[in-house]
């Protein structure tokens, strides 16, 4: 029930927010003339300000209360004032509450000014900005403020509010005038004011639309990430898709009024009737729908946003996927109709225009066209999904469950995929449609991993791919996961040499935990943003003098912000430690060592050495360099590639490279998707 209040006072105090930006707005666009303030309807509107002002007062007051007791846990804190104190001096929510509740008394201040004094237009626009304020202190209590508080982030949400008030909040004022500009009268040039007062605020109409279409457009991509699929089964999408739908007909009537209606209040008696009819009705209805979509989008900032939304139970037997079916021969004869058909629509709405079609012509052809393109080109689109397709990975993308992933994969999965999951095992043959190759195929950028979850726990029917619900738990299905993503990274690796590609980000490696000999422990990613990592992965005692190599250069890497780990891949003996430690001031992991190994040797290909045959064979000696972001930029193995970074003077130079760089992409995820 509080929630159901709380979305209420949250309408309320927007809509008459709202109403009284655009509302001082349109006045300010109607302050040109002193004949201007003789018009009934201004008098009217100047009369009603105040009152919102105190709505917006009211409105405020009950969203503390509801938020409040929303906040708490506990209803009754809802009407005690001792729980509001706690929640404006120790949140966030509270600060900005009481920079609205100050600028919303400011608000009522300057309409008591404005309704006691002569009007100006200079009145009108100190009252917007106001009131403009009011509103747009709010978007730092919204979700783009929640994940980063900065100018970029704010600043889209607060331009899209504030300029939908500008036009959705003017439309009353539209309506109060429809009477003075309908209604024959005795002073002419009253009603031409009018005219063109509706004239001007048409005008403005277009770009402030197009800018609140824009600005909506970018706060919902922030809000959706990559988590398109979300736009069809969250809560979050629906009440957005529920938005856009509103906001359709809205425009609709906005083009009508503006390119149809208006126009005609000049023309002769009939005609101009008509049009004061039409526009009177339809303006009533799109400040009705306005209301709704108001509401909507109360409704919509206190919903889950799409790109933290869990999706546990995809509820469509398909997707629609670019990667998955990116080029099929359907795929590119339908995207190629698609797009022509579509181009032709954007023709016809330009020929329609410049021939002056009939109105039913200009709608219905172009539309025909859109919707033709559409199922030209979204069935070839269209992939199987599944319930899990959207199921965010519980288990983490690091490297004790790709480590745990490989051990089960050698153990049930080796007799049909082969040793490295090539689809070569010595069943392979057997079947009728034989395994994928899950190594050197692009499987894991085409499907999801919860589309792998699936196949894991189900099978595939017709197939010799067995279900393993009975025989792994949830948690080993979702490490072959991680185990298939590491090993297709893996391959796509062999493109990595010892010389940094500038500004190519791409490659992300799985995240590790370590303890090494001085009881020093944390993870990779305690280095994001600070420092460089290079990871040596050694062998004992063939690693010997690669290792007091680096001895004698670590001071200079540390200068140059980067640290080095150090990970065993044999077992090592207590002495062999001792010694490997005596003099070593770079870090040797003990606890550890073995996952970091085992998942690391994935990144042993390439392309001179793609090590498809067999088991593999890993390197006796590796390193990677990772830079402060958290992707991997370059790799050196002796074996394959030569003198490379036996030359340390090289291996600072590449260093340098990734110092130079600023952040190109946020670090990677800590799961796979």
């Amino acid at each position: 029930m509080i929630e159901v209040i709380g979305a209420l006072f949250r309408w309320l105090q927007l809509a008459s927010n709202m109403i009284l930006v655009g509302g001082c707005v349109f006045l300010a666009i109607a302050a040109r003339a002193n004949t201007a303030f003789d018009s009934p309807w201004l008098t009217r509107l100047n009369r009603v300000l105040p009152w919102l002002s105190v709505t917006l007062l009211v409105g405020l007051v009950g969203l503390l209360a509801t938020t409040t007791a929303q906040a708490t846990g506990v209803a009754e804190n809802a009407w005690r004032p001792g729980a509001w104190l706690d929640l404006l001096q120790k949140t966030r929510i509270g600060l900005v509450w009481m920079v609205r509740a100050a600028l919303a008394l400011l608000v009522f201040g300057v309409a008591l000014y404005v309704r006691l004094s002569s009007w100006a237009r200079w009145q009108y626009v100190l009252y917007a900005t106001v009131a403009a304020l009011t509103l747009a202190a709010g978007s730092f209590a919204s979700h783009s403020a929640a994940d980063e508080l900065s100018v970029i982030s704010v600043l889209p949400y607060a331009l899209h509010i504030v300029l939908a008030s500008v036009w959705l909040g003017g439309l009353p004022a539209v309506l109060s005038i429809m009477f003075a500009a309908t209604v024959k009268r005795s002073h002419e040039e009253v009603d031409r004011f009018d005219i063109q007062t509706l004239k001007r605020f048409s005008a403005i109409a277009l770009p402030v639309m197009v800018a609140v279409v824009a600005t909506g457009t970018i706060v919902a991509n922030d809000m959706v990430d990559t988590s398109y699929a979300a736009l069809v089964a969250t809560s979050w999408g629906w009440f957005l898709n529920t938005k856009i739908a509103l906001l359709a007909p809205i425009l609709v009537i906005g083009a009508c009024a503006r390119h149809i209606w208006i126009p005609s209040l000049n023309q002769n008696t009939d005609v101009s009737a008509a049009g004061g009819r039409g526009l009177r009705k339809w303006v009533t209805v799109e400040v009705m729908l306005a209301l709704v979509l108001v509401l909507v989008a109360t409704i919509l900032t206190n919903a889950v946003p799409a790109k933290h939304a869990v999706i546990e139970d995809w509820p469509y037997p398909f997707r629609f996927s670019i990667d998955a079916t990116w080029g099929g021969v359907g795929m590119m004869i339908g995207a190629g109709v698609g797009v022509t058909l579509l181009i032709l629509a954007v023709g016809a709405v330009v020929l329609g225009r410049s021939r002056r079609w009939e109105t039913k012509w200009r709608i219905a052809i172009p539309a025909i066209l859109a919707v033709g393109a559409l199922v030209a080109a979204l069935p070839p689109l269209a992939t199987q999904a599944f319930p899990e397709t959207y199921r965010k990975t519980p288990v983490p993308f690091d490297t004790i469950s790709v480590a745990n992933g490989a051990a089960l994969f050698s153990a049930n999965c080796v007799p049909c995929h082969g040793p490295q999951a090539k689809g070569n095992g010595v069943l392979a043959k057997t079947f009728t449609i034989p395994p994928v190759d899950l190594l050197t195929e692009p499987h894991t950028a085409k499907h999801t991993a919860g589309d792998f979850f699936h196949w894991l726990t189900h099978g595939i029917p017709g197939t010799g791919m067995p279900a393993f619900a009975d025989k792994l738990s949830e948690e080993d299905r979702w490490d072959l996961v991680n185990f298939l993503h590491a090993t297709s990274r893996g391959y796509q690796a062999r493109l990595i040499n010892p010389y940094v590609a500038p500004n190519q980000p791409y490659m992300a490696p799985q995240n590790f935990s370590y303890s090494t000999h001085d009881g020093t422990s944390g993870t990779l990613k305690d280095f994001r943003r600070q420092k460089a990592i290079l990871l040596v992965l050694f062998s004992w005692p063939e690693s010997q003098a690669r290792l007091s190599q680096l001895r004698q250069a670590d001071a200079a890497l540390r200068t140059a912000d980067t640290v080095i780990l150090t990970v065993p891949l044999n077992d090592l003996k207590p002495q062999d430690l001792t010694v490997i430690t005596a003099a070593t001031p770079f870090q040797v992991t003990t606890q550890g060592a073995p996952e970091i190994a085992r998942s690391y040797s994935l990144f042993r290909r390439t392309l001179s050495n793609p090590d498809l045959a067999g088991e593999g064979t890993t390197p006796n000696h590796m390193e990677f360099l990772i830079d402060r972001y958290g992707y991997l930029r370059a790799r050196w193995i002796p074996a394959v590639d030569g003198s490379g970074w036996a030359d340390i003077a090289e291996l600072t130079r590449q260093i340098e490279q990734l110092n130079r760089e600023k952040e190109i992409r946020p670090p990677p995820d800590d799961h796979v998707h």
